[in-house]
């Protein structure tokens, strides 16, 4: 598996939000799409209503923890974006991983 690379810009963002499929979960939202690359590239979003400055930064360690584990299962050649939800701050990085780890799994991308 190749590295996973990070989403920057904000068009890379709204294409995915427009274009992409999403998977809800309680602690995260996930949107995702096929991409020309042959690797994996993701993005993390937190907004204002998850909390203060700790709560959002907190929220998005715990994301790319469980990310980074699950990463090489995953099919190469897709993007991700992962939305924060208001429980994200308050979760453990392993029940993320879990509640990923079921989504993909449905979706057939692992």
């Amino acid at each position: 598996m190749n590295k996973a690379y990070t989403l920057k810009e904000n068009r890379e963002f709204s294409f995915l939000y427009r274009r992409g499929k999403s998977l809800v979960t309680p602690v995260v939202v996930i949107y995702y799409h096929k991409n020309k690359k042959n690797n994996i590239r993701y993005g993390i979003t937190t907004g204002k209503k998850i909390g203060n400055a700790v709560k959002r930064n907190r929220a998005r360690r715990i994301i790319r923890a469980a990310f980074s584990e699950i990463s090489p299962c995953i099919k190469e050649s897709y993007d991700f974006v992962f939305v924060a939800r208001g429980k994200t701050p308050y979760v453990k990085s392993r029940d993320l991983k879990k509640a990923m780890l079921r989504s993909f799994k449905e979706n057939e991308l692992i």
